[in-house]
Formats: structure tokens, sequence, C-alpha cells
């Protein structure tokens, strides 16, 4: 196994009815009405008139007859149409999660939640847009990345990679509040890597935000905003989000996708389910790991810039979180999004964590490591716990004071899964040197890997944002 990561060290990761339309009910008599016995002519005229009166009696009785077969069928198909939509409706209710009533203000600066249909009724892409377009949210990250240039190949530069700060923009669903914070939905791969957040509401007002909690596995975050930091204007605009239950779709079913699609600014587009649980195989950014975990599939256009955002049902109840980074670039109409009856437990989670506030770089703490990821196939074919393999501890370093040695694997730092260098790299960027972290460690004793809890204070570094280096 050693001999694998010496040489894997440098490779970082990356419904029929009763119509009461019979012959006693109808009203449509078929007793012929009483006439006089008249002279017979035998004349011209006679015989003339008589085949007139035939044709006028036959064009009246098909009239008659041709009216209430179009009456019946104008019947049928209205009973018809309103039974069916009956059921289609009351079956989507047999599933509807809470947050189906209409909220009323309660004055005390907590946000209300958005209004869906209480009853069985569908409301139209418009009423859904209205009602759920308050509980939807632009994020904007901005970060700074290296990148290597055409020129420091050749020495120029010093032949190092230049940093350069990037943008990229996603959508989040406002989910709920603390004492202090707005909490809001959307995917990790949204949030990853941000040097700062922002946060535009409905109202355009932009605030910023930091991260509460994240899970790449299941490329799921939450995001917090300070209730401090919003104006009472805003807070009188924004709504909490109703969620629904999709585990009660039905393929076919009409959905609504809502988000800050290409970075212009919240847009609604709409769809059919196409597919339930939709198994796909995923690979994490910068990672050589993979998930395998069922989504939602909708031919509702879902673009760059709508991840995070929210797959609605035709209640204005979210069922899923929307991922641009799933959708196919193959074919046309192939979006997908996080079921939210998958999501909700781990949003509850995430939601509950310390926020995480970033710290300047000058000031940022690291462990005194050299790490590589531990990928799936590492894990299958040699037994490794997935995690951030210690490939080297450097001398005189926190984690040698700790006895972190090299074959550790680092699966959790305070609590919170890691999975990959990139990863750990990440979170630590919100502690400092000098700070007490709390590291759950697979460590070999005897022969086998067990679980262990290592404290250290991290020590000051400016390198952390190297590849491999922690």
């Amino acid at each position: 196994m050693s001999e694998y990561f010496n040489s894997f060290d440098s490779n970082m990761y990356h419904e029929n009815q009763n119509t009461g339309m019979g012959d006693e009910n109808n009203g449509l008599h078929t007793e012929a009405p009483k006439q006089t016995r008249k002279k017979k002519h035998t004349g011209r005229a006679g015989r003339t008139a008589k085949r007139i009166g035939a044709i006028t009696l036959s064009a009246v009785l098909f009239g008659g007859v041709a009216a209430g077969t179009f009456q019946g069928v104008n019947y049928l198909s209205g009973y018809t149409a309103v039974q069916t939509e009956s059921a289609s409706a009351g079956s989507a209710a047999e599933g509807s999660a809470a947050g189906t009533t209409q909220p009323s203000d309660s004055g005390n600066g907590q946000v209300l939640q958005t209004a869906s249909s209480a009853s069985s009724d569908s409301m139209s892409v418009a009423d859904v847009a209205e009602a759920v377009m308050p509980s939807i949210v632009s994020i904007t990250n901005r970060s700074v990345q290296e990148v290597q240039n055409y020129f420091s190949m050749f020495g120029y530069y010093g032949g190092q990679p230049q940093t350069q700060e990037t943008e990229s923009m996603g959508s989040g669903i406002i989910i709920g509040q603390n004492d202090t914070e707005l909490l809001i939905a959307t995917n990790n791969h949204v949030v990853e890597g941000a040097d700062s957040l922002t946060v535009s509401f409905i109202d355009n007002q932009a605030y910023e935000a930091n991260i509460k909690g994240t899970d790449s596995a299941n490329d799921l975050a939450v995001i917090a905003v300070p209730l401090s930091s919003i104006s009472a204007d805003t807070m009188s605009q924004i709504r909490t989000a109703a969620l629904g239950d999709s585990d009660s779709l039905r393929v076919g079913e009409q959905v609504v996708a809502i988000g800050n699609a290409l970075g212009y600014g919240q847009s609604v587009t709409t769809g059919i389910v196409s597919a339930t649980n939709r198994v796909l195989t995923t690979a994490a950014d910068n990672s050589a790991d993979s998930t395998t975990a069922s989504y939602i599939q909708t031919d509702a256009a879902i673009n760059p810039g709508n991840s995070g955002g929210a797959l609605v049902n035709m209640r204005g109840e979210v069922i899923g979180i929307n991922s641009a980074k799933l959708a196919s670039t193959e074919v046309e109409g192939m979006g997908y999004a996080i079921p939210i009856t998958r999501a909700s437990s781990i949003i509850n989670t995430l939601m509950n964590e310390s926020t995480l506030v970033r710290v300047d770089e000058a000031n940022r703490g690291s462990l005194g490591i050299t790490a590589t990821t531990v990928p799936s196939s590492v894990t299958e074919a040699y037994g490794i716990p997935t995690g951030v393999y210690v490939s080297d501890v450097t001398a005189g370093s926190a984690a040698e004071s700790a006895e972190l040695r090299r074959g550790d694997v680092i699966t959790a730092v305070d609590g919170r899964n890691v999975t990959d260098v990139s990863g750990l790299q990440d979170l630590l960027q919100y502690y400092s040197a000098g700070q007490t972290v709390t590291l759950t460690v697979q460590s070999i004793t005897n022969g086998s890997y067990a679980e262990k809890t290592v404290s250290l204070t991290l020590e000051g570094s400016s390198a952390s944002s190297n590849t491999g280096v922690a």
C-alpha cells in the first residue's frame, strides 16, 4: 500500500359514470305527436308538398338528435375532464408535506413562509413563480485561483503559476432562520473554494454570507446571512420555502425550475418530471473519488447559475434542488435535481453546525503535513479508509507534536467530514494559527485501521494553498 502512495503523493484528485342520459331521464320523448287525418291528395302539387314535408321533418328530426348527441358529448367530456383533474390533484395532495397554509405576518422579525396551495387544485406556472421567487436567492462566489499561463512555461514570472480572481454564480433556497442568521440551502459546488460569498434577494439587495456547513459527497451546503445585516424592507419581502414530498412525484407531473440562470438574475422554466430515482455516478471537482445517488430528471431547462435553485411542484412546494453540474451536455432536455426528501436530513445537520468565518491568509493555521487523497479504487483494493492520507509529517510541526504519522488517514476536522485534500484545505481556511482543532484519524494498529481522535494547536503557515500541503 505504501508503494502505491509513494507514487501517488503528487496526484491530487481531482378514471366510467352514470351520465343521466337514458331515455327516461334525458327529456327527449320518442312518442310521435297526434295528427288529424286529412284527405289524401293524388295531384302533382300534393305529391310535391308531401316530398317537401318529408324533407323538412327529416331535417328537424336530424337536428334534434344531433343537438342531443352534441350536448351529451359535451357533458360527458366535461365530466370526464373534471374527474381526471380532480383525481390527479388528489394524488399529489396525498404525499404533500407541511407548509400548505397561508402564512400571516408574525410581526416579530420572523421571515414568513411561502404560500402554497392549501387545496388539491394546481396553481398556474405564473402563480407558482410569484409565490416561490421571494424564497430564491442569487449567490456570487468570488475566489482567487492559481493559473498556469503560457509565459511561465518559459521562465517568465519566475516560472510560477499566477493568481487570478474569478467569479461564479449560483442560486439558493431560503429554508429558515435561527436567532441570529438567515439560512440558505444550495449546492456545495456553488460555494466551494469561496474567498467571499454574496447573496442577492428578491429586491436585488446584496449581503455578505458565510458557510454554515458543507457536504461534498452529496453536493449540498448551507450558508448563513447575519440577520443584523438585513434591512427591514428586505425582510418584509423574502419568504422561507415550503418543502414538499419528492417521494410522491409521478412521471409526467409538471414542475417549475427557478434560479439565477447564467447569472442574469432570477428566471423561470417549466417542464415535466421525466424520471424519478434516476441513478447517476458523479465525481467531485478536483477529486478522483465518485459517488452514486438517485436524482429527479426533468426537461425543464437547468442552466449554469441554476445550481442550488428550486425545482417546484404545482402546489408551490420545493421538491428538488437543481444541479446544473449534472445537466447533460450531449442532449437537450435532461436536467437533474437532488430530491428534497433525501436532502432534508443532510440540510438539517448542516444548518446546525457552527458558522465558518474565513480567516485572512496571513493568519491561517496549518497542520504541518503533506497529504494526498484516497480514491475509492484504492479503498476497494487495499482497504485504506476514504479520506486524506498523510504522506509526510513536517519535523517540529503541530502534526508531529500530536503524533500524527505517515500512513494515517484524516477523515474529519471538528466533526466535519473530509474526503479529499482540497476539502481539507478549504476547511482550514476558516481556522487561525493558534486555534485548537480535533482531528478524526484512522491509524494502523496491529495491522488494521482503528479510529482515534487527536487534538492539536494549528501553526502559522502561508503554504496551505500549495498542492498536497495542509
